[in-house]
């Protein structure tokens, strides 16, 4: 078994790009990665890529390149991009392939996902009680969150005061204006106790990454950066994940645990190690849910890291430097590579005015989907 490096990366800007299509984004964002790698897309040996609303990723070679790479398309919901980051990781890990390239892209319509509740093998009724429209599902299960840890919903609207206060310095980030967090409290109510800008919205955009051999590193960048620890999982018997049509009478943890305790311990870090992290926030309260979630965090001890200032940029445990979801929207296939993304830059010390002092080594990404799945790395430098 060999480590993997990611020595490229390449980002089209989220948010909304009239007259660009998804899969132009995704082009943009493949050169990209690839001049940062000093690479073309023949050295490319295999790719994994995915969408949701934008195309199919592996039809991508029409403009990269017709060069008889395997090239596979990977749906996974929310984790679209984790999965494919993970499926390349084993295919380098594996010694099959030496060097290769992630692509995560999407152009979603305005408005809320429309999702058919046969895909996910649940009956009609469930669509008809408002169930499948997500935001409802987000209000419930951080309803019982703040019940259960005994948190005051007024740290919600801190939560997204912090990804709008990030993704203002973020130029690739789509909202940048700043938002109080009385503004964010009264805006209007979604689905209580989540206001309007407490949740992200569906929109464009596209991440490339290049990977390789990590003892080859060095050939194509002297500042690599390494994948110590990649693991997907899937939800348990008893947890409470969306698109959930019933609850069980056990309780069980998240996927979200699974995944966390799996990366690290491939890695050989502990959560405590890590300087800079990325977690899902599909909404305010899915980032203060998961920062316990993960690990980062007892449950119940957020409010006071946050209220002290330990999750901003220039605070102890910086989460969510770019502005997350909430600030830069959510294309389903690039948005779990975007987290990935922006540790990268972190590590490098290349991310500009949103970067974290102190020259981070360690950083975490964390991305959760629908019917209930997570995936989460370890980076170091």
């Amino acid at each position: 078994m060999t480590g993997v490096a990611i020595v490229g990366i390449g980002m089209h800007r989220f948010g909304r790009t009239p007259g660009v299509s998804g899969r132009a984004q995704a082009v943009h964002a493949a050169r990209a990665a690839l001049a940062d790698a000093g690479l073309r897309f023949s050295d490319m040996q295999f790719g994994f890529g995915g969408s949701h609303s934008a195309g199919d990723a592996d039809t991508l070679v029409s403009e990269l390149g017709l060069t008889g790479l395997p090239f596979i398309n990977v749906a996974n919901g929310c984790a679209t991009g984790g999965s494919a980051l993970i499926a390349a990781d084993a295919a380098i890990r594996s010694g099959q392939h030496d060097v290769g390239i992630v692509i995560g892209f999407d152009k979603h319509p305005r408005g809320a996902f429309d999702t058919d509740p046969a895909e996910h093998g649940i009956g009609a009724w469930y669509g008809a009680t408002g169930l499948m429209v997500t935001t409802q599902f987000f209000g419930m299960k951080i309803q019982r969150y703040l019940h259960d840890h005994d948190l005051k919903p007024d740290v919600l609207a801190t939560i997204a005061e912090k990804s709008f206060r990030n993704g203002a310095r973020n130029p690739m980030a789509w909202r940048r204006t700043p938002l109080r967090a009385d503004e964010i409290a009264a805006a209007p109510m979604i689905s209580h106790p989540l206001t309007q800008y407490m949740y992200c919205s569906p929109g464009e955009g596209a991440v490339a990454l290049v990977l390789c051999r990590a003892d080859r590193a060095r050939e194509f960048t002297d500042r690599p950066v390494f994948l110590q620890g990649a693991a997907f999982r899937s939800r348990r018997y008893g947890s409470f994940e969306v698109f959930s049509p019933w609850l069980a009478t056990d309780r069980a943890d998240a996927p979200t645990v699974d995944a966390a305790a799996a990366a690290f311990a491939a890695a050989g870090i502990a959560p405590s190690d890590v300087d800079v992290a990325q977690i899902q926030d599909t909404e305010a309260g899915a980032e203060l849910m998961h920062m316990a979630e993960t690990g980062l965090c007892g449950h119940g001890e957020q409010s006071e890291l946050i209220a002290s200032g330990a999750t901003a940029i220039e605070g102890r445990l910086p989460v969510n430097t770019d502005g997350g979801c909430i600030a830069n929207g959510e294309p389903i296939g690039a948005s779990g590579l975007r987290q990935v993304h922006e540790n990268v830059l972190q590590l490098r010390g290349d991310a500009g005015e949103h970067q974290v002092p102190g020259n981070p080594r360690v950083g975490f990404t964390h991305v959760y989907g629908a019917p209930g799945i997570s995936a989460c790395t370890v980076l170091t430098r």
